[in-house]
């Protein structure tokens, strides 16, 4: 065992397995989530891929896609075929944004406008379901070493 700095021991790298691999571990609870994601939204015509976009764009309409990438952390290209998808699915449409008529502003259709109360919906069902048996401060606490870890990679990210 490898000592932490902050007295957690860690299996060595030989040691690594599924079961005390934090990667494999987020990844599969990533997929389980999406896929319990998806069998509640795919009935109003929604995929985990444009879920993201949707909860950024409930939070604040009008974004241009550099925005919407920066928000959803997505390459431009794969955001460029999301909105495309989305639009095609009557979800979103873009319109010339006022402050810069080379960019365009993403906007939401009245369908998805619509969609949102059960869509979010949705989601608290998802969250509730893996948190099921923890208490509200797990879930922060839970919650905040995500954050944690998120923040750490994202700062030694390559710009």
């Amino acid at each position: 065992m490898t000592s932490r700095p902050e007295g957690l021991s860690i299996p060595s790298t030989a040691q690594l397995t599924r079961e005390t691999s934090l990667g494999y571990q987020v990844n599969h609870l990533a997929r389980l989530l999406e896929r319990a994601l998806r069998m509640r939204t795919e009935p109003y015509g929604v995929v985990p891929g444009q879920f993201a976009q949707l909860l950024a764009l409930y939070e604040q309409e009008g974004l241009t896609q550099r925005e919407l990438c920066e928000r959803v952390q997505i390459e431009q290209p794969t955001m460029a075929y999301t909105l495309q998808r989305m639009e095609r699915d009557g979800l979103v449409h873009r319109v010339p944004d006022p402050r810069d008529k080379r960019q365009a502003q993403v906007l939401l259709s009245d369908r998805a406008r619509e969609l949102q109360e059960p869509l979010i919906a949705a989601a608290h069902e998802v969250n509730d379901l893996a948190t099921r048996g923890l208490d509200p401060q797990e879930v922060t606490a839970l919650l905040s070493a995500i954050t944690r870890v998120i923040e750490n990679l994202e700062s030694t990210a390559p710009r």
